[in-house]
């Protein structure tokens, strides 16, 4: 019998840490939607699925850090990955925190330049782990160039910077953008960050409407 312990229950999926092949491993199940059609529900989990596992195994043949995937369950949609020892980012000490930053910015970076958006960019889905930095959680994520979705990933993370992490935000925004740029060029950079700044505006205009 599999013991399996609940460590995180999200919106789209529930987390278990349990074991496989005798390692301590991560399950990631889909919730069935009851407001979805059974069929079409069913349908959405199972690409979803396919979809990220697909992405967390592109993302690592361009060198990025991500856990490795023991099993894909269609029926049951779940995935079976590698359990990451380590620290997450954002209870790392600032100064480390800001660091990284730099890093995570160029993960970003090389994840956009090759037509991925991670759709959940926030200090919990990086694990500092013997030096390394592993990226998870893609299950929100989407294959896109477009720069406006780009901007989306980065807005996202600056709004987790500016709240859970706002005594040191600028340093860490500052140091994001600098291994961001190292990988996209200036040009993608600027393009990129005004739109961040359109959708910004959008924000504060529906606040103040």
């Amino acid at each position: 019998m599999i013991l399996m312990k609940l460590i995180k229950k999200g919106a789209e999926g529930d987390l278990y840490l349990t074991t496989w092949n005798k390692q301590k491993s991560i399950l990631k199940i889909r919730k069935k939607k009851a407001y979805r059609n059974p069929l079409l529900d069913e349908k959405i989990r199972r690409q979803r699925t396919i979809r990220e596992a697909q992405i967390i195994l592109e993302a690592k043949s361009f060198g990025i850090d991500t856990p490795l995937i023991y099993l894909v369950d269609i029926k049951s949609c779940s995935i079976m990955m590698q359990h990451i020892e380590g620290t997450l980012v954002r209870d790392l000490p600032d100064s480390k925190l800001v660091r990284c930053c730099n890093k995570i910015g160029r993960i970003v970076g090389t994840l956009h330049k090759n037509g991925i958006m991670h759709g959940d960019l926030t200090t919990s889905n990086f694990i500092l782990s013997k030096n390394k930095l592993v990226t998870i959680d893609f299950g929100l994520a989407n294959k896109t160039s477009k720069p406006e979705d780009h901007a989306v990933d980065l807005r996202l993370l600056k709004e987790i910077l500016g709240s859970a992490h706002v005594h040191i935000m600028k340093k860490t925004w500052a140091s994001f953008l600098s291994g961001y740029k190292a990988i996209v060029g200036p040009t993608r950079l600027a393009q990129v960050t005004n739109l961040v700044s359109v959708i910004e505006s959008r924000g504060r205009y529906a606040t103040v409407v």
